[in-house]
């Protein structure tokens, strides 16, 4: 609008006067009211009648919902005062706090009745998931007698922010108009739990960082500065995680919140609520293809149930909407999919986004706010309603697929028990098996030796069933391979025949003992054997030895217990070497990487201090009473590396990919425990980085934002002693002509067809196209890059002679994303570490183009390349990724604390 209300002027002429004395405006700016496009009552359900014993968000906040983007901490105060308004109706709980220190809450509303038997609807539902304990006619009655349950999430991306305005108007519409028919019979029949903010500290980011960008009134412009948001954006959490993705490794503190309380209710419906690009409409079930093979039929139908019932209220409302197209059903780690392997009915809605207060269409049409808070809030009513309609048919679904699930396990012969040897990499296995538990799944560990399908295993070995509720989200998670549907796959190679674009939304490759790089074994049946019952916060515990020894501490390297104690012991002080060999010590062998913790180089309270760090990091340590080694480097030898505490830097802010910086970041601090300095990457042109020894660029495009003098800079402070550590994309930096830091380059795909090169630019050869298959290959460009992959896992070999994988097992398996393929680098300039495996072997998991495969063999994954002084480490793929590869963990170790303990800075 042209002008502005008293109020707004007000604000104005405050912001004006704080710019000018310097004050910061980010809290001024979100308490204050810069919307001046809302005239009047809007009317969300027209025609209710609501009580006024329910508070507003006007009396409450001061505002009417769609009116502007709600705080986290508004949200917070005014389902404060719905639960103050409505004890017996609406319950309020935390249920985790964020990294930057923000309340996870949920509410759940019902009936008087229903909301006072909340805890006995957990505990009944719990037996429903629990066939084996209950009969059939005990079943029945629970399903005759218990409310079906909705749980409704809001905002896992913090910059899709109508959600959770939307989540405020559905309890506010259902504690204040309890007679409306519709509220009626969800309320009777259904508990309604909202998730009303799953990612407080992105929108948080976003919201500031709008109202500090909003003039005298919103810009509809898409062009406009309030549209368009700053690096990281507000999508992902404090470390950058798009959490959406993360429900299969549960990293964050949100998303394991979140996990524990869903496991606690078991929902029978489960819808997360998302936003799209501006100028579409509104998506909700079905889904699209491909659908995970392990979901199934019924919950399916239910989904489409659902549907047609969100259409019906769309089609009164006048609202546009789509299913099928998109947002398909095939990654289990998704908020939408994870559900539906405990056995809920699961989708996601999407509604095209304002970003803002307005927004204008390419079609020219002015979107406010209040238009997706509307959409989102009749899609939650109109889900809720349908669950309640369907009550007896979701709750006999849902106890059906728990039955199913328990047989489909009994009668697998090839498949039915995971077991887990727990032999190789200790704390690798136990963290998968208490992430297992984490999920729900029933995890046992033997407490005596077994036998099981002809092999023999021992006492410590994980058994998992999949003869259990849980057991097909065991096998989609175990499973090596999870095949999409062969139509799907057979369409997507017609497109890519055709030069169009591929459909797969998603990595197609999770397999969680692959990514943890864990030997998993396979029985076509139970296995019967003393054990015990596993749980999500079991402590890793291994032998401590000797630890009066006299002369030495030894730590073995090859898992993360290790690595956890290393960074430990470096930040405590302690004086610690690394064997870059393998060696023995009588008939004692130890892997290469193997610590070394001298008694005459430490304080005498070494002793104590060791006691403390086996207890917190879980690492087996051996004391030894000599120091005579029989086969491979002796301690005093210059194979036997000094370890530094390096001090680490890494590239944020822009050109860097916000999730592959905050996932490293991310694994570094959380995962190793170890701290990072974040620097912008624009100051690394000239930045003085000599207190630094390693320098991590993620994933990201440099050439710009370095340019030149960032490249020199960076080159001398490699060649002075520095190691850079190069991922993805930023490898193709380093590898450019421009930087000239690694001498790898990418390949064009490969063809057998030679191009042809015309003499003169302007004329080309004469040709005879004959058909629809000739003219595609008449429009093939001479140099084409490698099909892009959507994610899959591969099989990556690793050389076991170089220091810089020590620890590491000769076959680990990454992640394949995109299409950067590297010719392997030449001896003279560096060598080659790991690389993908032979074109038969190299996919591990998921869906590769055949000519990737090729081409793709024994080229390289990790690359080592001396530097003066320093040396420049470059993976060609992202091994941090979603901070669930696991597997790469030691690997990535050693290029930060092996590289910095090999390299030879200027003192």
């Amino acid at each position: 609008m042209a002008t502005l209300s008293a109020l707004n002027k007000a604000v104005v002429a405050a912001c004006l006067t704080a710019v000018t004395m310097g004050v910061s405006l980010d809290t001024h700016a979100e308490n204050t009211t810069s919307s001046t496009h809302i005239t009047g009552k809007f009317e969300y359900w027209p025609g209710t009648q609501y009580s006024q014993q329910i508070p507003t968000t006007e009396a409450v906040l001061g505002y009417q919902i769609g009116e502007r983007i709600s705080r986290h901490s508004d949200m917070v105060k005014y389902f404060e005062a719905l639960a103050k308004a409505a004890p017996d109706r609406i319950k309020l709980f935390n249920y985790a706090e964020t990294w930057e220190g923000r309340t996870l809450i949920y509410a759940v509303i019902g009936s008087k009745e229903n909301i006072a038997n909340l805890d006995s609807f957990a505990e009944k539902m719990q037996k429903l998931t629990s066939p084996d304990s209950i009969s059939k006619n005990e079943a029945k009655s629970l399903i005759s007698s218990l409310p079906s349950s909705v749980w409704l999430e809001h905002g896992v991306h913090g910059n899709e922010i109508s959600s959770t305005d939307a989540a405020m108007q559905t309890a506010y519409h259902l504690l204040a108009a309890p007679q409306d028919p519709v509220n009626k019979t969800i309320l009777e029949n259904t508990l309604v739990f909202i998730d009303p903010l799953q990612n407080p500290d992105g929108r948080a980011r976003f919201v500031s960082r709008y109202y500090s960008t909003v003039g005298l009134s919103p810009s509809d412009d898409r062009l406009s500065a309030e549209h368009n948001e700053p690096w990281p954006r507000g999508r992902s959490n404090h470390y950058l995680f798009d959490m959406n993705r993360d429900w299969l490794a549960i990293t964050q503190p949100e998303t394991a919140g979140r996990v524990k309380v869903i496991n606690h209710y078991k929902p029978t419906v489960v819808i997360d609520l998302h936003e799209m690009g501006g100028d579409d409409s509104y998506f909700f079930v079905p889904a699209a293809q491909p659908i995970n093979p392990h979901m199934q039929p019924d919950q399916l139908a239910n989904n489409v149930l659902i549907g047609k019932n969100n259409a019906k209220h769309f089609d009164d409302f006048g609202f546009s909407y789509f299913t099928r197209e998109v947002y398909d059903g095939f990654y289990p780690g998704y908020g939408d999919s994870w559900p539906t392997f405990y056995g809920a009915s699961a989708a996601t809605y999407e509604v095209a986004s304002t970003r803002g207060e307005i927004f204008k269409t390419r079609t020219g049409e002015i979107r406010h706010y209040r238009d997706t808070v509307q959409r989102h809030f009749v899609a939650a009513i109109s889900t809720a309603e349908a669950t309640a309609v369907n009550r007896e048919k979701i709750l006999n679904d849902f106890y059906d697929y728990q039955v199913d699930a328990v047989e489909a396990g009994k009668k697998d012969k090839k498949e039915r028990t995971f077991i887990l040897p727990n032999t190789r990499d200790v704390a690798g296995t136990h963290r998968l098996a208490t992430l297992m538990a984490q999920h729900g799944v029933k995890v046992q560990q033997a407490t005596e030796a077994f036998k099981a399908c002809g092999e023999r295993y021992q006492a410590g070995a994980y058994i998992i069933d999949t003869a259990q509720p849980r057991g097909r989200f065991v096998k989609t998670t175990f499973t090596q391979q999870v095949d999409m549907p062969k139509a799907f796959i057979d369409e997507q190679e017609r497109r890519r025949a055709r030069k169009l674009r591929d459909e797969i939304y998603d990595v197609t490759g999770w397999s969680l003992p692959l990514m943890f790089n864990i030997d998993t074994a396979r029985c076509g049946r139970s296995v019967e054997v003393e054990s015990r019952i596993v749980s999500a916060d079991d402590k890793l515990t291994q032998p401590f030895t000797n630890p009066d020894a006299k002369v030495a501490y030894l730590v073995p390297w090859g898992d993360m217990a290790a690595g956890r104690f290393l960074t430990a012991a470096l930040q405590a002080g302690i004086s610690l070497k690394s064997a870059d060999e393998a060696f023995s010590m009588g008939d004692k062998h130890y892997p290469a990487g193997t610590l070394v913790i001298e008694r005459h180089a430490n304080e005498s309270t070494l002793p104590g201090l060791m006691q403390t760090l086996a207890e917190q990091t879980g690492a087996r340590i051996e004391g030894v009473d000599t120091s005579w080694v029989t086969k491979g480097p002796s301690f005093g030898s210059d194979k036997t590396i000094q370890m530094t505490a390096p001090k680490i830097a890494m590239a944020w802010d822009e050109p860097t990919s916000s999730l592959s910086a905050g996932n490293t970041r991310f694994v570094i601090e959380q995962q190793f425990n170890y701290p990072v300095t974040a620097i912008r990457a624009d100051r690394l042109r000239w930045a003085d980085l000599s207190q630094y020894q390693v320098l991590i660029l993620p994933s990201g495009n440099y050439s710009r934002d370095l340019g030149k003098a960032g490249a020199d800079n960076i080159g001398s402070w490699v060649s002075r002693g520095g190691v850079l550590i190069t991922l993805s994309n930023a490898t193709q930096w380093a590898a450019s002509e421009s930087a000239g830091l690694l001498d790898a380059k990418r390949e064009y795909a490969y063809s057998e067809e030679k191009s042809k090169s015309a003499k003169d630019g302007s004329l080309v050869e004469g040709t005879h196209i004959e058909s629809k298959d000739g003219l595609i290959d008449a429009i093939e460009n001479d140099k084409d890059m490698p099909d892009s992959v959507a994610g899959v896992l591969a099989n990556v070999d690793v050389d076991q002679e170089h220091w810089l994988t020590a620890g590491v097992n000769p076959r680990v398996v990454g992640m394949v994303y995109g299409n950067d393929i590297y010719a392997p680098v030449k001896l003279e300039s560096g060598k080659n570490v790991a690389w993908f495996a032979s074109k038969d072997n190299v996919l591990a998991s998921g869906y590769l183009w055949e000519e990737n495969k090729p081409q793709l063999a024994y080229k390289p994954f990790l690359i080592h390349q001396p530097h003066g002084r320093g040396m420049v480490i470059s993976f060609t793929q992202e091994p941090t990724s979603r901070a669930y590869l696991d597997g790469l963990n030691v690997m990535f170790l050693n290029t930060i604390f092996r590289g910095a303990a090999h390299a030879n800075p200027v003192r």
